[in-house]
């Protein structure tokens, strides 16, 4: 019999890649929509899978709706991506942020609780909840959290729910705390996305400038095709529990706009960048940089693809998106 996996977050970046990773292991995939009249499948359909997705309607801020989902699937895998993933929005969303990012993971917990005991989870967790906190300039799985944005803070909750669930009930939970990850389908808001959509509008004559915010913070940045395989391979270890997956680099805001703009062949970047205080955060996270020695030990899981191999795929997806819609 084929394996099950539910994937919340299914339109996101990562629920595609994902998705295609458990399809192509053979496994029957469920993706959850929310109740939109006209839900966007450009991410699965830019990957080639928007037809072998199993969808099914429901919402993380309805418990009921979850309790029936997994009721009815009984999943033997289920990896919560869904989130209001946007850290920028977090301030001006902090209450729709907490509903979905906070209380909508208690919910799924209950749910399997209740109809499911034997399902493994996944939570998506981020490196935002380390905020300013570190060792000399590194996070792993025992850097205290302080977080810096209401994002930041809901996936706290999230993260010690599902550490509370996995100790209380015995349930197989266990957490992904993911740096920074992208890829050619992240989502246009995102300043890494911005960035390459904007050096490819600049490359091909349909813009002149590009405004950001900080140039300052240091991320440490990696392919979201990569980190899908870190989440599968946390799912198969013979117990639960919570790694940080990174690549163990650190490249600042300046540093991915220069190399778009290298990628695209346009050497003098800083004829086109603006800086904007709009796009700026109330409160920065200045450096994120991970530790990933215990994925690489008790996973086997590496990074493939680099900081530039990423950029330059990333550019040239955007400079083909924007010649395909001119044709």
């Amino acid at each position: 019999m084929k394996k099950t996996a539910l994937v919340t977050g299914i339109l996101g970046q990562d629920g595609p890649y994902l998705a295609k990773l458990l399809l192509e292991k053979g496994y029957k995939v469920y993706g959850l929509l929310r109740r939109y009249s006209t839900p966007g499948f450009g991410n699965l359909e830019y990957l080639g899978i928007e037809h072998d997705v199993d969808y099914i309607e429901g919402d993380m801020t309805d418990e009921s709706s979850l309790l029936s989902i997994i009721k009815n699937t009984r999943p033997q895998e289920v990896y919560n991506l869904a989130a209001q993933s946007f850290v920028g929005s977090s301030w001006e969303q902090a209450k729709l942020t907490t509903e979905v990012n906070s209380l909508g993971v208690l919910h799924l917990l209950n749910a399997i609780k209740y109809f499911s005991p034997t399902s493994r989870f996944y939570q998506a967790s981020t490196s935002e909840m380390f905020g300013l906190s570190h060792e000399n300039g590194i996070q792993d799985e025992n850097t205290p959290f302080h977080p810096r944005s209401p994002y930041g803070v809901s996936k706290v909750y999230a993260y010690w729910m599902t550490v509370n669930f996995r100790e209380s009930y015995n349930i197989f939970a266990s957490n992904g705390i993911l740096f920074n990850h992208e890829s050619p389908i992240r989502g246009i808001q995102f300043v890494t996305r911005k960035i390459t959509d904007g050096v490819a509008r600049i490359k091909l004559g349909l813009q002149n400038e590009l405004r950001l915010g900080n140039l300052d913070p240091q991320r440490d940045w990696g392919f979201a095709g990569d980190y899908v395989e870190a989440m599968h391979l946390i799912l198969q270890a013979d117990t639960p529990d919570d790694y940080v997956i990174a690549t163990g680099e650190t490249h600042t805001v300046q540093e991915f706009v220069e190399k778009a703009f290298a990628a695209a062949g346009i050497l003098d970047w800083k004829k086109y960048v603006q800086t904007d205080p709009r796009f700026q955060r109330p409160a920065e996270v200045p450096m994120l940089k991970g530790r990933i020695d215990k994925a690489v030990k008790q996973l086997g899981w590496k990074p493939k693809v680099s900081f530039d191999e990423l950029i330059t795929m990333m550019v040239k997806a955007d400079i083909e998106r924007l010649e395909k819609k001119a044709r």
